[in-house]
């Protein structure tokens, strides 16, 4: 089953309307020009709802980033590789 949630990927101010665009599965440049014209055209009590639903609509699960993260980090007691060490006199731009 689908759940709505803010999208942690596409996000712009809070991520609502990019995980309300995500749950509709439309693009959410869309969702986000349909949401300013609808501002302009119903004198802006769009606000008004969007910020219902930024403080409903729970935020996106990142467990499966998280666990990519740890799987593919590298280890804290590698070190980089050190460069080798050149004589000044062997450089030639001949």
């Amino acid at each position: 089953m689908k759940k709505m949630t803010k999208s942690k990927d596409n996000k712009v101010l809070t991520g609502t309307l990019a995980g309300i665009a995500e749950y509709f599965g439309i693009d959410p440049t869309i969702a986000r020009v349909v949401f300013v014209l609808s501002i302009f055209l119903l004198e802006g009590s769009p606000i008004i709802l969007y910020l219902l639903f930024a403080f409903f609509i729970p935020s996106a699960d990142n467990s499966e980033r998280a666990s990519y993260k740890k799987t593919y980090a590298r280890p804290a007691e590698s070190q980089p590789k050190q460069a080798d060490a050149v004589a000044d006199d062997t450089w030639s731009d001949f």
